[in-house]
């Protein structure tokens, strides 16, 4: 096997490469997706409720294949003609989107109302008070759940393969069909995956950890005038 991982390195090196800017690429794109479908559904007038629930029960409701299918075989029969890539990237963030805006319209609906009378109190406009207040609270607390996310991304873009694409996958039954051994090669394959999600995981670890220190600090910061206070 290892000969074969020599001989395949450069390969594997450029299908990895791929494999990494199709998850991110497409992940980015998902966040804005997902965000306006959360924003949509739960304070959207109907005329926009309604088509964003269509769109996520659509997205969330069909195989991701068959979208990457349907926009690449699709498309060009409506006269839109796109790139292997740029038509897999936008399969990847409106499947993920949908997905995104689900998480977010959970944790945006869990934050206290109370952050929305304290906002107002303030005198900020409601959709001040949702992108200032309530979006970075609900954030942080869909960092697991996002982390979770960029993961399955990444692993999704093997699907990119079916349309010629040659990122991981594809370099691997490349590789795999010429030398005929496709167990190694698929097994190398897998490993670079698991590294990736591994590596993942651990950066998403690093922000939450770095998020709860910031939320002890500052809750320590907060309590320390009132501790004075109370001591005078």
């Amino acid at each position: 096997m290892i000969d074969l991982f020599i001989r395949a390195w450069p390969l594997l090196v450029s299908g990895t490469v791929l494999t990494v800017v199709l998850g991110v690429v497409s992940f980015l794109l998902a966040l804005p997706i997902g965000l306006g479908l959360a924003v949509a559904r739960l304070y959207g007038p109907r005329l926009l409720r309604v088509p964003a629930r269509i769109a996520v029960s659509f997205l969330c409701g069909t195989p991701l294949l068959v979208q990457i299918l349907l926009l690449y075989y699709g498309l060009p029969q409506v006269g839109v003609v796109l790139p292997a890539i740029p038509t897999v990237i936008a399969a990847f963030a409106l499947h993920s989107g949908a997905f995104i805006g689900e998480d977010l319209r959970g944790v945006i609906g869990s934050v206290e109302p109370g952050q929305w009378d304290a906002g107002a109190s303030l005198g900020l406009k409601p959709a001040l008070v949702l992108f200032l207040i309530v979006l970075p609270q609900a954030l942080r607390a869909a960092i697991p759940t996002l982390g979770t996310r960029f993961i399955g991304a990444v692993k999704e873009t093997s699907l990119a393969s079916v349309v010629t694409v040659v990122e991981l996958t594809r370099v691997a039954e490349k590789v795999g069909s010429s030398s005929f051994r496709y167990l190694e090669m698929f097994v190398i394959a897998a490993a670079i995956y698991w590294a990736l999600s591994f590596a993942i995981a651990r950066l998403q670890q690093v922000i939450e950890s770095r998020f709860a220190t910031c939320d002890v600090t500052g809750s320590s910061r907060r309590a320390a005038p009132q501790r004075m206070a109370s001591a005078t």
